[in-house]
């Protein structure tokens, strides 16, 4: 029986680790390996990237890992930050065993307060929580076919989008882009990420990653920064101005996006995740979505529970309404430096 070995990713084998990831059903956006260099780089975050080989080299199963540690939200270990997926990815039951070990010796040695892995199914039988659900549903090469998918009155929306003479373009800039985005962000009590982050996405994404921004008489409304993965397309970072909801700025957004990715050839449209009882939860379902529970799963190393480091808990409330209400000029200094531990 041939032996497996698990090793540390260094960039020899980013290759061979991505062709992995492509070649997997479960393999999403957020397990390629371009995101080691944007967690160090952008976020200033250690990672270690876990994949385990045949005697023959071929990679069997890979586990992306960042280690996020700050005085007020404690350390951990997760898989993986600023992604909505993670986890582990394995085709060998014992290979998944050997990650498994690995990251309990890991979470030993640097003595994390928990372990958390973003699986979209359960694999390990750690805890897990009802907090988050995806949104996926597929979208037709016909632009006809699509807006007939969309439910009446979001229809009716993106139709009001489209008589208000607002018009979208794939921007090679992040200018508009970051503007719509660090406004909507703190209006939801969010703080903002670096511009820095945003530029190495692109840098290290390059093709798979881009923005569209929707005007209106030459002023921006909105605009929505997106992932691309095999045929899926994954709208990740967006926002609007205070004018998008009088124009229906973001449904108009959203279905420009579903119209270009289905020109690019995707076929599955990711609405990404949100939290039950959330406005962006019912937004998605209105939208004709169906959510999926994800299965987070999680496993207290250094402490007994897990802390609900979410905007649901009430603990954070009064920050969240104390943070809407700052100006943007403040938000945009101090905002950076708290999102790059929020991940």
């Amino acid at each position: 029986m041939s032996k497996l070995r698990i090793s540390r990713l260094d960039n020899k084998r980013s290759a061979d680790w991505d062709r992995f990831v492509h070649s997997q059903e479960a393999g999403t956006f957020f397990h390629l390996s371009g995101w080691r260099t944007v967690i160090e780089e952008a976020a200033g975050h250690e990672c270690i990237f876990l994949y385990v080989e045949s005697e023959q080299g071929d990679i069997c199963a890979v586990l992306p890992l960042a280690v996020m540690k700050h005085i007020l939200f404690g350390k951990r270990l997760v898989s993986l930050p600023f992604c909505v997926y993670g986890g582990i990815l394995s085709t060998d039951e014992k290979a998944t065993t050997l990650l498994e070990q690995e990251v309990l010796a890991i979470a030993s040695q640097l003595n994390v307060d928990y372990v958390e892995l973003r699986h979209t199914t359960p694999k390990l039988g750690w805890q897990s929580r009802d907090l988050y659900y995806r949104f996926r549903k597929p979208i037709s090469a016909d632009a006809e076919a699509n807006m007939k998918a969309i439910p009446r009155k979001q229809r009716a929306m993106v139709r009001k989008g489209i008589k208000a003479d607002l018009h979208w373009q794939i921007d090679e800039q992040l200018d508009d882009f970051y503007g719509a985005y660090e406004c909507s962000v703190r209006n939801l009590g969010t703080p903002v990420f670096a511009r820095a982050y945003f530029r190495k996405l692109r840098e290290v994404f390059a093709d798979a990653c881009d923005i569209l921004t929707v005007t209106h008489e030459g002023k921006v409304v909105a605009s929505v920064m997106s992932f691309y993965f095999r045929d899926e397309v994954l709208p990740y970072y967006g926002g609007g101005n205070p004018s998008a909801r009088k124009l229906a700025g973001n449904d108009f957004m959203y279905w420009s996006l579903m119209c270009h990715a289905s020109e690019r050839g995707a076929r599955i449209f990711d609405y990404g995740r949100s939290k039950a009882g959330t406005g962006a939860f019912n937004f998605k379902k209105y939208w004709g979505f169906e959510p999926e529970p994800l299965a987070y799963e999680y496993l207290p190393v250094g402490k007994s529970a897990i802390p609900e480091l979410n905007p649901l808990n009430p603990r954070y409330r009064i920050a969240i309404k104390a943070w809407k209400k700052i100006p943007l000029p403040i938000t945009r200094v101090i905002g950076p430096m708290l999102s790059r531990h929020l991940g």
